[in-house]
C-alpha cells in the first residue's frame, strides 16, 4: 500500500533530506514549510524525481488552528496519513542570563508544542487506521546539554518525554513512536553555530 507521509520542516536541511529519502513511487509526500516557500518547492522537485507526488503544505506548527486546518487538507489527500515525522525546529542562542522570554518560547513552540500538536491531531486518524508511523527529531544536547542552548536543549529533552511516553500509549494499536537524534550536519542552522560547538 502505498503511504501518505508529512514532513513537518522540510523545505531544507534534514527536513528535505528525510522527505527526498521517504519519497517512493506511488507515494504522497507532504512538505511542510513556514517561511520558504522556493526552498520547499525545491524539495517537492526532489521529491517528485523520485516518483512520489509531493504536496506543498504551508503552515505553523505551533498553532493549533493551522494544524487543524493543514491535516484536514493532507488527510483528504488519501484518507489517511501513514508517517508523521516532526523535524520542523529553531534556534534562538544565548545565555541563560541574557535570554529573552520570546527566545524561549519561540524555541519551545516550534520545536515541542509543534510535535505535540501534529502528534495529536494525527493520531485520532492513525487509531482508526490501525497503522501509523510517528517519528521524533529530537538532539544529542537533549541529553548532554549545550551552553547558550537552555531553550533548544529543553525542547529537545521534552522531545525525548514525549516520543517515550506516547510510544507507550499507542504500542497496542500498532502505532510506533520513535526518537532520532543526529549529530551536527551542515544545515542552515548548524551553519550559523560557533566552529567550537560544531566541531566538539
Amino acid at each position: 500500500m502505498k503511504k501518505n507521509a508529512l514532513v513537518t520542516g522540510a523545505s531544507r536541511g534534514i527536513g528535505r533530506g528525510i522527505a527526498v529519502t521517504l519519497a517512493e513511487p506511488g507515494d504522497t509526500v507532504v512538505i511542510n514549510f513556514s517561511s520558504s516557500p522556493e526552498a520547499a518547492a525545491e524539495t517537492a522537485v526532489a521529491v517528485a524525481a523520485k516518483g512520489a507526488t509531493a504536496h506543498l503544505c504551508r503552515f505553523d506548527v505551533a498553532n493549533l488552528e493551522a494544524v487543524k486546518e493543514a491535516f484536514k487538507e493532507i488527510i483528504g489527500l488519501r484518507n489517511r496519513v501513514d508517517v508523521l515525522v516532526n523535524n520542523a525546529g529553531i534556534n534562538r542562542d544565548n545565555l541563560l542570563a541574557l535570554m529573552k522570554a520570546g527566545e524561549w518560547d519561540a524555541v519551545i513552540d516550534t520545536n515541542l508544542k509543534g510535535a505535540f500538536l501534529c502528534s495529536q491531531v494525527v493520531v485520532r486518524t492513525m487509531m482508526r487506521q490501525k497503522h501509523g508511523r510517528i517519528i521524533n527529531v529530537t538532539s544529542g544536547v537533549g541529553v548532554i546539554g549545550n551552553p547558550g542552548q537552555c531553550n533548544y536543549s529543553a525542547a529537545k529533552a521534552g522531545l525525548l518525554g514525549l516520543t517515550r511516553s506516547l510510544a507507550r500509549e499507542l504500542v497496542s494499536r500498532n502505532i510506533t513512536v520513535n526518537a532520532v537524534a543526529p549529530g551536527f550536519i551542515e544545515t542552515d542552522m548548524t551553519l550559523r553555530l560557533p566552529e567550537k560547538v560544531r566541531v566538539e
